[in-house]
C-alpha cells in the first residue's frame, strides 16, 4: 500500500493542517482466515476472503495536533473494503474515545479522515464513505502479547500474537514497505466482535496484528 506513486498522489492531495504526531500502538483484526496478504503485497493482492472486514483500535501514547496534546487517548475504526485494499472505495467509521476534548476529537477527526495528510492520508485516498464519528468510552488492555479493545455495546475485540520458535517471543514481520509500519506483530483473533452501522462481525480465530506507529503530518 505505500509504492512510490502512492506517495506521488499523497503530497499532490495533502490539505493545510497544523503538525501533528501520533506515537503509539495500532491493533488491527479482519476477516482474512490466514495472515492478511495486504501486509506483504502491500495492499495489491486481494484479501482471503476477496473482501476486508476489520475493527482497527490505536493507543496514543504521546501525540499532538498543533497544539493540543493527544498522549493516553484512544481511537478506534471500522473498516468495510470491497476487494484490493488498492482499489480504494472502503466504507469506514470511527470511534474517539468519550474522555478527550472537543479540540483533541477535531484534531483526530482530522487526522484518521486523512485530511490532515501526513502518514494518515491513505484514509483519504481511499476511503469513499465516512459512516459516521462517534465520541465513545474505549477501554484498552494490554497482556504481554495480548490486547483488548472494548467499546460498550459496538466493540469487543481481543487479539493474541502467535507465538514463534523461541519461547515467548512472538512471530514479526519486519523492515517491510507496509504504510502502517515496518515491523509487524503478527496475531491471531481470539473473543473478537463488533456490531454497529448494519454490519455483525465475528473474527475469532481470524488474521490481526499489532504494529508500533510513529505516524505524523507538517
Amino acid at each position: 500500500m505505500r509504492n512510490r506513486a502512492w506517495r506521488r498522489q499523497a503530497g499532490e492531495r495533502e490539505v493545510m493542517a497544523p503538525p501533528w504526531n501520533i506515537h503509539g500502538e495500532l491493533i488491527i483484526n479482519c476477516n482474512c482466515t490466514v495472515f492478511c496478504p495486504c501486509v506483504l503485497s502491500l495492499g495489491t493482492h486481494a484479501p482471503t476472503e476477496g473482501y476486508c472486514h476489520a475493527w482497527g483500535g490505536v493507543h496514543i501514547e504521546e501525540g499532538a495536533f498543533g497544539g493540543t496534546t493527544l498522549d493516553g487517548l484512544n481511537v478506534a475504526f471500522l473498516l468495510d473494503i470491497p476487494g484490493r485494499m488498492t482499489d480504494g472505495d472502503w466504507s469506514m467509521a470511527l470511534y474517539i474515545d468519550a474522555n478527550t476534548s472537543s479540540e483533541a476529537v477535531e484534531g483526530l477527526t482530522h487526522i484518521f479522515s486523512g485530511q490532515a495528510g501526513g502518514t494518515a492520508i491513505v484514509f483519504h485516498l481511499l476511503v469513499s464513505t465516512l459512516l459516521g464519528v462517534k465520541t465513545v468510552p474505549i477501554f484498552y488492555e494490554k497482556d504481554g502479547n495480548a490486547r483488548r479493545f472494548t467499546i460498550p455495546h459496538i466493540l469487543t475485540g481481543a487479539v493474541e500474537a502467535m507465538r514463534g520458535r523461541n519461547t515467548g517471543e512472538p512471530v514479526m514481520i519486519s523492515n517491510s514497505d507496509y504504510w502502517i509500519s515496518p515491523n509487524v506483530m503478527v496475531c491471531q483473533g481470539g473473543q473478537s466482535k463488533i456490531r454497529d452501522f448494519g454490519r455483525v462481525w465475528d473474527f475469532a480465530g481470524k488474521s490481526a496484528e499489532i504494529c508500533q506507529i510513529q505516524w505524523s503530518g507538517a
